[in-house]
């Protein structure tokens, strides 16, 4: 009888997958989402918008108007080709295996998004992690001394990294963007409406950089979509290993609908950035606790014990993101997404708990 260790591969069967734990009946403050919901009267607009898509069709695989809407929207280069992912994930998952030559490395600092490693792991390409400064700021010179030495296919740089909040020095970026000659550098936006700088505006200017965000964070994670700027050069490859219609009619239609009423996820967005600089406030008020600058939706926050302070915000029905075991740097840190005002103020009851009495 053949089993599933007979035919998958080794490294696969080590592994865990994803985990996403059930919120159910918990607040959900672990996973970076935008806890706001659409207006009700835009929400119904966008229902009978959705009723006239033809469901027995298969997607557009390159859908010209909404790739042209987007490219305005955000202000994409001209001279910039984009491309589409069911998430940033599954374009993060193109590049590593149209970049998967036998021997091929990915650069990028750690911690970091674990997909990253992950999907160079699925791919056959190896990871080398780089760590950053004990204060999470990019470490330039250890970077560029691992590409020097690797010649990586692959670096990112997350702008700002998740979960450290970080926003990496501009200058520190151009070094390591210089230093990968042989290297395409991906700088991953997905927390720009939170961060207010990006890259996207200079896409163009480097041969050797593409520019990908999500939609996720903006409000939208329920439909997956990613896109990714940059050269034609590159964009034209990545879109070789693409599935032929990943992304599907109702997320399509849904991007090309949102996208002519930006101005009420971007009011979404002011209104997360003014609770992050109360929460980061009130929670660093909060005894033996360290907030570090954060430029995402979410704070990472050092506590006396992380296991501690997640489960005590858990019998409060309260969800964060444990991180302290993703690496050495992250010790007792927890994760904290930012919510609404009424879901913030319930998860600082919670952690008062944990002060010493």
């Amino acid at each position: 009888m053949t089993t599933a260790q007979d035919i998958i591969r080794p490294d696969i069967l080590a592994m865990t997958s994803y985990p996403v734990p059930d919120a159910t009946g918990l607040i959900k403050l672990d996973a970076m989402e935008n806890p706001h919901t659409l207006p009700a009267d835009l929400a119904e607009r966008l229902g009978a918008h959705l009723a006239g898509v033809a469901l027995n069709r298969y997607p557009a695989p390159r859908p010209a108007e909404l790739l042209a809407k987007l490219k305005r929207a955000m202000h994409v280069p001209a001279a910039c080709d984009v491309l589409l992912g069911n998430g940033s994930d599954e374009l993060i998952s193109m590049m590593s295996v149209a970049c998967s030559k036998p021997g091929a490395k990915v650069v990028a600092p750690v911690p970091g998004f674990v997909m990253y490693e992950m999907s160079a792991k699925f791919a056959h390409l190896e990871f080398i992690g780089v760590p950053l400064k004990a204060d999470f700021t990019l470490d330039a010179d250890a970077m560029i001394a691992a590409i020097d030495e690797h010649a990586p296919a692959l670096v990112y740089l997350a702008y700002p990294n998740n979960p450290t909040g970080t926003l990496f020095d501009d200058a520190d970026m151009e070094r390591v963007i210089a230093a990968a000659k042989k290297s395409l550098v991906v700088i991953d936006e997905a927390y720009q409406p939170f961060a207010e700088k990006s890259w996207m505006p200079r896409a163009a200017d480097f041969d050797n950089v593409v520019v990908m965000r999500t939609v996720s964070k903006l409000g939208l994670a329920g439909i997956r979509l990613g896109y990714m700027a940059g050269r034609p050069s590159w964009i034209m490859q990545f879109d070789k290993v693409r599935p032929p219609y990943n992304i599907n009619v109702l997320t399509q239609a849904t991007a090309d609908f949102l996208l002519d009423h930006l101005d009420v996820l971007d009011a979404q967005a002011s209104d997360l950035r003014a609770q992050r600089a109360k929460l980061a406030r009130e929670v660093a008020a909060l005894p033996g606790v360290i907030v570090f600058p954060s430029a995402g939706n979410f704070l990472l926050v050092r506590v006396p014990d992380a296991a501690v302070a997640f489960e005590t915000l858990l019998t409060s029905r309260v969800l964060i993101k444990n991180v302290s075991k993703m690496h050495p740097l992250l010790a007792n840190c927890v994760r904290l997404t930012v919510g609404t005002a009424e879901e913030n103020a319930q998860m600082v009851a919670a952690l008062r708990k944990l002060a010493p009495n």
